[in-house]
Protein backbone atom coordinates (compact mmCIF):
# COMPACT_ATOMS: atom_id res chain seq x y z
CA UNK A 1 0.00 0.00 0.00
CA UNK A 2 1.50 3.39 -0.94
CA UNK A 3 2.67 6.01 1.61
CA UNK A 4 -0.12 8.29 0.85
CA UNK A 5 -3.49 5.21 0.87
CA UNK A 6 -5.59 6.46 3.33
CA UNK A 7 -4.31 9.71 4.17
CA UNK A 8 -7.22 11.69 2.64
CA UNK A 9 -10.68 11.27 2.96
CA UNK A 10 -13.87 13.10 1.43
CA UNK A 11 -15.84 14.26 4.08
CA UNK A 12 -18.55 16.34 1.84
CA UNK A 13 -20.42 15.28 -1.37
CA UNK A 14 -23.58 17.12 -3.02
CA UNK A 15 -24.95 18.38 -6.09
CA UNK A 16 -26.91 21.62 -6.89
CA UNK A 17 -29.78 22.10 -5.41
CA UNK A 18 -31.98 21.40 -8.75
CA UNK A 19 -30.74 18.99 -11.74
CA UNK A 20 -31.95 17.77 -14.52
CA UNK A 21 -33.94 20.91 -16.59
CA UNK A 22 -32.97 24.19 -14.83
CA UNK A 23 -33.57 27.17 -17.25
CA UNK A 24 -32.32 30.69 -15.96
CA UNK A 25 -29.55 29.00 -13.54
CA UNK A 26 -25.81 29.63 -14.87
CA UNK A 27 -22.74 27.29 -14.80
CA UNK A 28 -21.30 29.42 -11.91
CA UNK A 29 -24.82 29.30 -9.78
CA UNK A 30 -24.32 25.44 -9.95
CA UNK A 31 -21.04 25.30 -8.79
CA UNK A 32 -21.86 27.77 -5.98
CA UNK A 33 -25.29 26.02 -4.81
CA UNK A 34 -22.96 22.49 -4.85
CA UNK A 35 -19.76 23.95 -3.07
CA UNK A 36 -22.56 25.24 -0.40
CA UNK A 37 -24.08 22.00 0.00
CA UNK A 38 -21.03 19.55 -0.03
CA UNK A 39 -19.72 21.85 2.68
CA UNK A 40 -22.85 21.74 4.58
CA UNK A 41 -22.60 18.23 4.10
CA UNK A 42 -19.06 18.24 5.49
CA UNK A 43 -20.11 20.18 8.67
CA UNK A 44 -17.47 22.96 7.09
CA UNK A 45 -17.90 26.61 5.70
CA UNK A 46 -16.30 28.44 2.89
CA UNK A 47 -13.83 30.18 5.15
CA UNK A 48 -12.53 26.87 6.00
CA UNK A 49 -11.71 26.46 1.91
CA UNK A 50 -8.16 26.97 1.26
CA UNK A 51 -7.61 24.47 -1.60
CA UNK A 52 -9.68 25.19 -4.81
CA UNK A 53 -9.87 22.56 -7.79
CA UNK A 54 -12.17 22.87 -11.00
CA UNK A 55 -12.43 22.26 -14.70
CA UNK A 56 -14.25 23.98 -17.58
CA UNK A 57 -14.09 27.26 -15.59
CA UNK A 58 -11.01 29.03 -14.62
CA UNK A 59 -10.45 29.00 -10.39
CA UNK A 60 -9.99 32.71 -10.74
CA UNK A 61 -13.61 32.97 -11.97
CA UNK A 62 -15.27 30.46 -9.63
CA UNK A 63 -12.87 31.53 -6.18
CA UNK A 64 -14.22 35.30 -6.87
CA UNK A 65 -18.23 34.12 -7.15
CA UNK A 66 -17.70 31.79 -4.46
CA UNK A 67 -15.92 33.59 -1.93
CA UNK A 68 -12.80 31.48 -1.71
CA UNK A 69 -9.02 33.10 -1.86
CA UNK A 70 -6.87 29.96 -2.30
CA UNK A 71 -3.95 29.12 -1.05
CA UNK A 72 -3.69 26.08 -3.70
CA UNK A 73 -5.24 26.30 -6.87
CA UNK A 74 -5.44 23.41 -9.89
CA UNK A 75 -8.10 23.45 -12.73
CA UNK A 76 -6.67 20.52 -15.00
CA UNK A 77 -8.96 20.42 -17.60
CA UNK A 78 -8.82 16.93 -19.59
CA UNK A 79 -12.47 16.48 -20.09
CA UNK A 80 -15.06 14.86 -17.90
CA UNK A 81 -12.36 13.13 -15.74
CA UNK A 82 -11.04 15.71 -14.38
CA UNK A 83 -12.80 15.64 -11.88
CA UNK A 84 -11.78 12.07 -10.84
CA UNK A 85 -8.06 13.33 -11.11
CA UNK A 86 -8.42 16.08 -9.46
CA UNK A 87 -9.18 13.77 -6.20
CA UNK A 88 -5.13 12.25 -6.61
CA UNK A 89 -3.89 16.44 -6.71
CA UNK A 90 -6.21 17.01 -3.88
CA UNK A 91 -4.18 14.11 -1.85
CA UNK A 92 -0.98 15.66 -2.92
CA UNK A 93 -1.50 18.72 -2.17
CA UNK A 94 -3.09 17.67 1.45
CA UNK A 95 0.04 15.67 2.06
CA UNK A 96 2.46 18.64 0.82
CA UNK A 97 1.02 20.68 2.75
CA UNK A 98 -0.18 23.29 0.14
CA UNK A 99 -3.66 23.06 1.78
CA UNK A 100 -6.16 21.60 4.25
CA UNK A 101 -9.36 21.35 3.09
CA UNK A 102 -9.96 21.10 -0.64
CA UNK A 103 -12.74 21.82 -2.31
CA UNK A 104 -13.61 20.71 -5.73
CA UNK A 105 -16.69 21.97 -7.78
CA UNK A 106 -17.97 21.33 -11.08
CA UNK A 107 -21.24 23.11 -12.88
CA UNK A 108 -22.72 23.38 -16.14
CA UNK A 109 -25.65 24.51 -18.05
CA UNK A 110 -25.59 21.53 -20.39
CA UNK A 111 -29.30 21.42 -21.17
CA UNK A 112 -30.39 25.23 -21.30
CA UNK A 113 -27.06 26.71 -22.01
CA UNK A 114 -26.05 27.56 -25.74
CA UNK A 115 -22.05 28.50 -25.14
CA UNK A 116 -20.41 25.42 -26.32
CA UNK A 117 -16.24 26.48 -25.89
CA UNK A 118 -12.97 24.60 -25.54
CA UNK A 119 -13.44 25.62 -22.00
CA UNK A 120 -16.83 24.55 -21.39
CA UNK A 121 -15.64 20.91 -22.78
CA UNK A 122 -12.31 20.94 -20.59
CA UNK A 123 -10.42 21.94 -23.72
CA UNK A 124 -10.56 17.93 -24.46
CA UNK A 125 -10.98 16.62 -28.11
CA UNK A 126 -11.02 19.87 -29.75
CA UNK A 127 -7.14 20.05 -31.00
CA UNK A 128 -7.88 19.40 -34.77
CA UNK A 129 -10.89 19.54 -35.96
CA UNK A 130 -9.62 20.77 -39.65
CA UNK A 131 -8.27 17.32 -39.48
CA UNK A 132 -11.05 15.67 -39.03
CA UNK A 133 -14.35 17.38 -39.36
CA UNK A 134 -14.20 17.37 -43.09
CA UNK A 135 -14.66 13.53 -43.50
CA UNK A 136 -17.37 13.83 -40.94
CA UNK A 137 -16.04 13.01 -37.63
CA UNK A 138 -17.93 15.87 -35.78
CA UNK A 139 -18.79 15.45 -32.04
CA UNK A 140 -18.78 12.71 -29.47
CA UNK A 141 -21.22 10.56 -30.55
CA UNK A 142 -19.85 10.10 -34.32
CA UNK A 143 -16.12 9.17 -32.89
CA UNK A 144 -17.92 7.14 -29.93
CA UNK A 145 -19.55 5.58 -32.62
CA UNK A 146 -16.65 4.96 -34.88
CA UNK A 147 -14.86 3.62 -32.14
CA UNK A 148 -17.50 0.92 -31.28
CA UNK A 149 -18.08 0.04 -34.56
CA UNK A 150 -14.31 -1.17 -34.74
CA UNK A 151 -15.18 -3.52 -31.48
CA UNK A 152 -17.94 -4.51 -33.63
CA UNK A 153 -15.41 -5.92 -36.02
CA UNK A 154 -13.47 -7.51 -34.22
CA UNK A 155 -15.48 -9.10 -31.41
CA UNK A 156 -18.86 -9.29 -33.37
CA UNK A 157 -21.67 -7.60 -34.11
CA UNK A 158 -25.06 -9.18 -32.33
CA UNK A 159 -23.13 -9.90 -29.41
CA UNK A 160 -21.47 -6.26 -28.90
CA UNK A 161 -25.14 -5.15 -29.48
CA UNK A 162 -26.97 -7.19 -27.18
CA UNK A 163 -23.75 -5.64 -24.10
CA UNK A 164 -24.61 -2.31 -25.49
CA UNK A 165 -28.85 -3.09 -24.37
CA UNK A 166 -27.84 -5.03 -21.07
CA UNK A 167 -25.74 -1.68 -20.35
CA UNK A 168 -28.48 0.46 -20.93
CA UNK A 169 -31.77 -1.45 -19.66
CA UNK A 170 -29.90 -2.50 -16.19
CA UNK A 171 -28.47 1.47 -15.92
CA UNK A 172 -32.31 2.63 -16.31
CA UNK A 173 -33.36 0.08 -13.43
CA UNK A 174 -31.36 1.70 -11.15
CA UNK A 175 -32.26 5.31 -12.26
CA UNK A 176 -35.66 4.28 -10.88
CA UNK A 177 -34.51 3.64 -7.48
CA UNK A 178 -33.11 7.29 -7.79
CA UNK A 179 -35.38 10.16 -7.12
CA UNK A 180 -32.76 12.72 -8.49
CA UNK A 181 -32.26 10.68 -11.70
CA UNK A 182 -33.86 12.65 -14.91
CA UNK A 183 -35.50 9.86 -16.38
CA UNK A 184 -37.97 8.24 -14.45
CA UNK A 185 -39.65 6.07 -17.28
CA UNK A 186 -38.94 2.16 -17.61
CA UNK A 187 -37.08 0.98 -20.50
CA UNK A 188 -37.06 -2.84 -22.03
CA UNK A 189 -35.03 -4.43 -24.45
CA UNK A 190 -37.41 -3.40 -27.14
CA UNK A 191 -37.93 -0.13 -26.09
CA UNK A 192 -33.70 -0.17 -26.56
CA UNK A 193 -33.83 -1.40 -29.69
CA UNK A 194 -36.85 0.60 -31.53
CA UNK A 195 -34.93 4.22 -29.92
CA UNK A 196 -34.41 5.85 -33.39
CA UNK A 197 -30.61 6.03 -34.59
CA UNK A 198 -28.26 8.88 -33.75
CA UNK A 199 -24.94 7.54 -35.33
CA UNK A 200 -24.84 3.85 -36.36
CA UNK A 201 -24.21 1.87 -33.78
CA UNK A 202 -25.71 4.08 -31.69
CA UNK A 203 -29.35 4.42 -31.44
CA UNK A 204 -30.78 7.35 -28.91
CA UNK A 205 -30.56 4.66 -25.75
CA UNK A 206 -26.84 4.45 -25.97
CA UNK A 207 -26.41 7.62 -25.60
CA UNK A 208 -25.78 10.00 -22.38
CA UNK A 209 -28.17 12.75 -21.34
CA UNK A 210 -27.82 16.53 -21.57
CA UNK A 211 -28.65 18.19 -18.68
CA UNK A 212 -28.49 21.06 -16.28
CA UNK A 213 -26.30 20.04 -13.21
CA UNK A 214 -23.79 20.68 -10.29
CA UNK A 215 -21.84 18.84 -7.83
CA UNK A 216 -18.94 19.04 -5.45
CA UNK A 217 -16.53 17.40 -2.65
CA UNK A 218 -14.49 18.21 -0.45
CA UNK A 219 -11.45 16.66 1.39
CA UNK A 220 -9.42 17.27 4.38
CA UNK A 221 -6.40 15.11 5.75
CA UNK A 222 -7.53 11.67 7.67
CA UNK A 223 -7.17 12.66 11.40
CA UNK A 224 -9.51 15.56 10.55
CA UNK A 225 -12.24 13.74 8.74
CA UNK A 226 -12.86 11.29 11.82
CA UNK A 227 -13.89 14.76 13.74
CA UNK A 228 -16.06 15.98 11.41
CA UNK A 229 -19.94 14.75 11.33
CA UNK A 230 -19.96 12.57 8.21
CA UNK A 231 -18.61 9.06 7.68
CA UNK A 232 -15.24 9.89 6.22
CA UNK A 233 -14.63 8.17 2.86
CA UNK A 234 -10.95 7.37 2.37
CA UNK A 235 -9.06 7.28 -1.08
CA UNK A 236 -7.00 4.34 -0.92
CA UNK A 237 -5.57 4.57 -4.25
CA UNK A 238 -5.92 7.27 -7.34
CA UNK A 239 -4.31 7.43 -10.78
CA UNK A 240 -4.63 8.90 -14.12
CA UNK A 241 -3.70 9.13 -17.63
CA UNK A 242 -4.19 10.20 -21.07
CA UNK A 243 -2.51 9.26 -25.00
CA UNK A 244 -4.55 11.29 -27.21
CA UNK A 245 -6.77 14.30 -28.05
CA UNK A 246 -8.07 13.30 -31.45
CA UNK A 247 -10.25 10.16 -32.12
CA UNK A 248 -7.93 9.93 -35.26
CA UNK A 249 -5.15 9.36 -33.07
CA UNK A 250 -6.10 7.04 -30.44
CA UNK A 251 -3.69 4.37 -29.88
CA UNK A 252 -6.55 1.31 -29.97
CA UNK A 253 -10.35 2.42 -30.40
CA UNK A 254 -11.21 -0.49 -27.97
CA UNK A 255 -9.01 0.07 -24.71
CA UNK A 256 -9.15 3.39 -23.09
CA UNK A 257 -6.78 5.39 -20.76
CA UNK A 258 -7.87 3.59 -17.76
CA UNK A 259 -5.79 0.15 -18.66
CA UNK A 260 -2.94 2.27 -17.12
CA UNK A 261 -4.93 4.19 -14.46
CA UNK A 262 -7.19 1.06 -13.19
CA UNK A 263 -4.19 -0.74 -12.38
CA UNK A 264 -1.80 1.87 -10.63
CA UNK A 265 -4.98 2.82 -8.60
CA UNK A 266 -5.15 -0.72 -7.33
CA UNK A 267 -1.81 -1.06 -6.58
CA UNK A 268 -1.34 1.97 -4.96
CA UNK A 269 -4.71 0.84 -2.65
CA UNK A 270 -3.09 -2.75 -2.21
CA UNK A 271 -6.30 -4.20 -3.87
CA UNK A 272 -7.19 -6.69 -6.37
CA UNK A 273 -10.43 -6.26 -8.55
CA UNK A 274 -12.01 -9.48 -6.38
CA UNK A 275 -11.67 -6.82 -2.91
CA UNK A 276 -14.48 -4.39 -4.99
CA UNK A 277 -17.87 -3.95 -3.90
CA UNK A 278 -19.01 -1.09 -6.09
CA UNK A 279 -17.43 0.08 -9.69
CA UNK A 280 -18.79 3.60 -11.08
CA UNK A 281 -17.72 3.75 -14.81
CA UNK A 282 -18.25 6.81 -17.03
CA UNK A 283 -20.85 6.60 -19.31
CA UNK A 284 -21.24 9.17 -21.65
CA UNK A 285 -22.34 6.01 -24.33
CA UNK A 286 -22.83 2.25 -23.44
CA UNK A 287 -19.69 1.63 -25.26
CA UNK A 288 -17.77 3.35 -22.43
CA UNK A 289 -19.07 1.15 -20.37
CA UNK A 290 -17.98 -2.27 -22.29
CA UNK A 291 -14.68 -1.22 -23.13
CA UNK A 292 -13.70 0.56 -19.79
CA UNK A 293 -15.00 -2.58 -17.91
CA UNK A 294 -12.42 -4.88 -20.41
CA UNK A 295 -9.64 -1.82 -19.95
CA UNK A 296 -9.61 -1.81 -16.43
CA UNK A 297 -9.18 -5.39 -16.19
CA UNK A 298 -12.68 -6.70 -14.63
CA UNK A 299 -12.34 -9.05 -17.96
CA UNK A 300 -10.43 -9.79 -20.93
CA UNK A 301 -10.35 -7.95 -24.00
CA UNK A 302 -13.32 -8.87 -26.09
CA UNK A 303 -14.91 -11.01 -23.03
CA UNK A 304 -16.88 -7.43 -21.74
CA UNK A 305 -20.24 -8.79 -23.46
CA UNK A 306 -20.22 -11.87 -21.58
CA UNK A 307 -19.25 -9.73 -18.46
CA UNK A 308 -22.62 -7.95 -18.88
CA UNK A 309 -24.79 -10.82 -19.91
CA UNK A 310 -28.30 -11.25 -18.16
CA UNK A 311 -28.84 -7.91 -16.13
CA UNK A 312 -25.55 -8.88 -14.04
CA UNK A 313 -25.00 -5.30 -13.46
CA UNK A 314 -29.17 -4.41 -12.76
CA UNK A 315 -30.21 -4.11 -9.30
CA UNK A 316 -30.03 -7.71 -7.86
CA UNK A 317 -27.04 -8.39 -10.06
CA UNK A 318 -23.64 -9.53 -8.18
CA UNK A 319 -21.45 -7.12 -9.95
CA UNK A 320 -22.90 -3.54 -8.81
CA UNK A 321 -22.28 -0.99 -11.46
CA UNK A 322 -23.60 3.01 -11.39
CA UNK A 323 -25.97 2.53 -8.80
CA UNK A 324 -27.14 5.98 -9.52
CA UNK A 325 -28.60 6.08 -13.33
CA UNK A 326 -25.62 6.96 -14.58
CA UNK A 327 -25.38 9.56 -17.27
CA UNK A 328 -27.65 7.94 -19.20
CA UNK A 329 -30.55 7.90 -16.76
CA UNK A 330 -29.61 9.90 -13.86
CA UNK A 331 -27.99 13.24 -15.29
CA UNK A 332 -24.76 14.42 -17.44
CA UNK A 333 -24.12 18.19 -17.69
CA UNK A 334 -21.51 17.90 -20.31
CA UNK A 335 -18.16 16.76 -18.36
CA UNK A 336 -19.90 13.34 -15.41
CA UNK A 337 -16.94 12.46 -13.55
CA UNK A 338 -17.96 14.51 -10.39
CA UNK A 339 -21.58 12.34 -9.96
CA UNK A 340 -19.65 8.85 -10.07
CA UNK A 341 -17.76 10.18 -6.71
CA UNK A 342 -21.10 11.34 -5.40
CA UNK A 343 -22.81 8.17 -5.80
CA UNK A 344 -19.43 6.51 -4.36
CA UNK A 345 -19.66 8.75 -1.20
CA UNK A 346 -23.05 7.71 -0.66
CA UNK A 347 -23.02 4.44 -0.96
CA UNK A 348 -19.96 4.25 1.05
CA UNK A 349 -21.89 5.78 3.94
CA UNK A 350 -25.17 4.43 3.07
CA UNK A 351 -27.16 6.98 2.39
CA UNK A 352 -28.94 5.33 -1.13
CA UNK A 353 -32.13 3.69 0.80
CA UNK A 354 -33.40 1.28 -1.70
CA UNK A 355 -30.51 1.23 -3.90
CA UNK A 356 -27.63 0.92 -1.45
CA UNK A 357 -25.55 -1.87 -2.22
CA UNK A 358 -24.03 -1.34 0.96
CA UNK A 359 -20.04 -1.42 -0.11
CA UNK A 360 -16.57 -0.89 2.08
CA UNK A 361 -14.73 -0.66 -1.15
CA UNK A 362 -15.56 1.50 -4.40
CA UNK A 363 -13.78 2.32 -7.23
CA UNK A 364 -14.56 5.19 -9.51
CA UNK A 365 -13.77 5.65 -13.39
CA UNK A 366 -13.80 8.58 -15.06
CA UNK A 367 -13.22 9.13 -18.68
CA UNK A 368 -12.51 12.30 -20.75
CA UNK A 369 -12.55 13.98 -24.09
CA UNK A 370 -12.77 11.26 -26.70
CA UNK A 371 -11.88 8.25 -25.04
CA UNK A 372 -8.76 10.50 -24.58
CA UNK A 373 -8.08 10.58 -20.52
CA UNK A 374 -9.07 8.53 -17.18
CA UNK A 375 -9.19 9.01 -13.43
CA UNK A 376 -9.22 6.03 -11.43
CA UNK A 377 -9.99 6.23 -8.00
CA UNK A 378 -10.49 3.76 -5.28
CA UNK A 379 -12.47 5.15 -2.01
CA UNK A 380 -13.23 2.76 1.12
CA UNK A 381 -14.63 3.49 5.13
CA UNK A 382 -13.67 1.69 8.07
Amino acid sequence: MNQYSRTVAIVGAAESDEIGNVPNKSPLQHHAEAAHNALADAGLSIKDVDGLFTAGYSTLALGEYIGVQPRYTDSTAVGGSSFVIHLAHAVAAINAGYCNVALVTHGEAGRNGRERSAAGLGGAGLAGPQFEAPYGIIGPPVSYAMACSNYMSRYGEDRTRQALSEIAVSTRKWALMNPKAYIKEPMSFDDYHASRWIAWPFHLLDCCLVTDAGGAVVLTRADRARDLPKKPVYILGAAEHHDHSMISQMPDLTVTPAHSSGPRALEMAGLKHSDIDLTMIYDSFTYTVLITLESLGYCGRGEGPDFVANQRTAPGGDFALNTSGGGLSYTHPGMYGMFLIIEAVRQLRGECGERNVNPKIALVNGTGGVLSSTGTAVLAVD
